[in-house]
């Protein structure tokens, strides 16, 4: 028995290795990489028209409090801190006519709701939903619209309690260092909390929730982590220095933080995929070779990826499996 085969006999009877294994495997299998680029895509195209309205509103509505104006922009700039700084330096608030401010957040609205749009289609992908069952774009367009809501309350949410636990003292209230912890714990759940929610609303399939909360929580973990990396790497590696240089580094930083978002969420969705549909253990060189012989988690999930082509209610797709061709590789 080779090294091989006994490295895939090994992940095969060890769940906490073969599932993860199973994860990657789907994750390139449903070409997540570039599911996540289209993500990013949108979610860049959005972002900069939403901070412009963003710092505007501020302007407005805090006018009389430039501190505490400035402690809610920076809290909202804290979701990208290599290039956060940056950004807050080079987006200014603009003074217009109500009827150009509204062309503008109906502008922003319509682009928001690309990166809905990009997430049904990744996550009806990852699901295996078939190409029939899905909404119409109309209809997929008005759900983006519609869920729209979600992100922005919790963005609002999230954002206040950054800034109340950045802060020492909150309409009278103390904030102590165990407040603080508490106040970010909060923001994690609330943001595990909207990842669930985008998860169950943009699948166009019905889920359980209890089949949602693994691959939530441990995206939103992720996230965190990612961000608490990020300070730490502003604040050890890039003090005194520059992190990127004029409007192209920003550009290129941003696209990054956000392509790193998308990752996560895909991923998150991926683990949530492979849990509830049993889609594993897979063969170790399933990926490598058709010299292997599949295992029930392989061939539910090419099954799958043929069903999801499905594009009318009245066409039938059947999936069978020859044996592999040659000698079986080690």
């Amino acid at each position: 028995m080779g090294v091989v085969s006994r490295l895939d006999a090994y992940q095969r009877s060890h769940r906490w290795l073969g599932q993860p294994l199973a994860v990657v495997y789907k994750f390139f299998d449903d070409q997540g990489p570039y599911l996540a680029a289209l993500l990013a895509y949108y979610g860049f195209l959005s972002l900069f028209p939403l901070l412009l309205l963003l710092v505007t509103a501020l302007s407005g509505l805090l006018h009389g409090d430039p501190e505490l104006q400035e402690r809610v922009l920076h809290s909202a700039l804290n979701q990208f801190p290599v290039i956060g700084d940056q950004i807050g330096r080079n987006v200014h608030s603009f003074h217009s006519s109500g009827a150009a401010l509204a062309v503008g957040v109906a502008g922003s609205v319509y682009g928001v709701s690309g990166v809905f749009q990009a997430a049904q289609n990744a996550l009806n992908n990852i699901s295996a939903v078939p190409r029939c069952d899905r909404l119409n774009p109309l209809h997929s367009r008005l759900l983006g619209l519609g869920f729209l809501i979600v992100p922005l309350v919790g963005l609002i949410v999230t954002t206040a309690l950054s800034t109340a636990a950045s802060v020492n003292v909150v309409f009278g209230v103390q904030i102590g260092a165990e407040l603080a912890v508490a106040l970010n714990l909060a923001a994690v759940v609330i943001d595990a909390l909207l990842v669930i929610a985008a998860y169950h609303v943009l699948t166009h399939r019905i889920q359980p929730l209890r089949e949602l909360v693994v691959g939530a929580v441990g995206a939103a973990c992720v996230w965190q982590g990612v961000q608490l990396g990020g300070a730490y790497y502003v604040n050890h590696v890039l003090r005194g220095a520059t992190a990127t240089y004029g409007l192209f580094g920003i550009v290129l930083g941003l696209f990054a933080w956000i392509y790193l978002g998308a990752l996560v969420f895909v991923l998150g969705a991926e683990v949530n995929s492979v849990r509830a549909e049993h889609l594993w253990p897979r063969s170790l060189m399933t990926p490598f070779t058709d010299r292997v012989r599949l295992t029930p988690g392989d061939r539910e999930a090419y099954s799958r990826y043929a069903v999801t082509q499905r594009m009318k209610g009245f066409q039938d797709v059947d999936v069978t499996f020859d044996e592999p061709p040659g000698e079986i590789g080690p």
